[in-house]
């Protein structure tokens, strides 16, 4: 079972020879179409971090509470989205990061990918600092960029009472790259009506199951490498 960082005390946390390395979900409060739920990145990255945690003895990693609410003004023209803008997000994983020296290091995992120019840059400036940080980030063969068919299917495998498969709808299936300049300009609305991008109708759960699996194995694998 993971281990949580809320649920223990702090005079757990003292003895320096037995120091926790913590993972941050790291998602968003944000339009997933109209089939998932607005904490679709938030149970991503939990999920993603508990696994990590139930790979590591006891005690040795610890399960943050999430960042829930992060940078997400591409998707601002929807109702339900909830945003704090990129430069307060940046200055959020700094003071974040800065505050957990007591620990044995933080890594940041990561559920939405609105939030890489503020992250990329905070860590930055930590690593100038000596504070040790990984910032890492699911990548998907093949995967569709926004509530599609991965986003969908891990949620069938996370979530499932949570996914509406009622509602779903296909929404722009372009590569993210023909659309990106002007989802800058006028956000995901001016791409995507519906907010999808991707086909949310090909998902099923052991799609999301294999998914979920092989994101798991590739965090485990980079934090081997970074942490020893």
């Amino acid at each position: 079972m993971a281990r949580y960082l809320g649920r223990t005390t702090w005079t757990d946390h003292w003895k320096p020879q037995r120091r926790a390395l913590l993972a941050v979900p790291v998602g968003s409060c944000e339009q997933h179409g109209p089939h998932l739920p607005l904490d679709t990145d938030i149970r991503i990255a939990t999920a993603l971090a508990e696994g990590l945690a139930d790979k590591y003895d006891e005690g040795d990693v610890l399960v943050t509470p999430p960042l829930t609410i992060t940078a997400s003004g591409e998707h601002a023209s929807f109702p339900g989205t909830l945003s704090i803008g990129t430069a307060v997000f940046e200055q959020v994983v700094i003071e974040l990061v800065r505050s957990a020296d007591w620990s044995a290091g933080v890594v940041l995992v990561n559920g939405h990918g609105g939030n890489r120019a503020a992250v990329e840059r905070a860590v930055r400036l930590l690593h100038s600092e000596d504070r040790k940080v990984l910032a890492w980030w699911p990548r998907v063969s093949g995967g569709d960029a926004h509530a599609g068919d991965t986003e969908t299917s891990l949620m069938l495998a996370i979530a499932p009472h949570l996914v509406h498969m009622d509602r779903a709808e296909v929404g722009s299936t372009a590569p993210l790259v023909d659309l990106i300049a002007e989802i800058r300009e006028g956000g995901v609305q001016s791409v995507s009506r519906n907010g999808v991008l991707g086909d949310p109708l090909r998902a099923n759960v052991g799609h999301g199951r294999a998914i979920l699996t092989r994101l798991s194995i590739d965090l485990v694998a980079a934090v081997d490498e970074w942490w020893e």
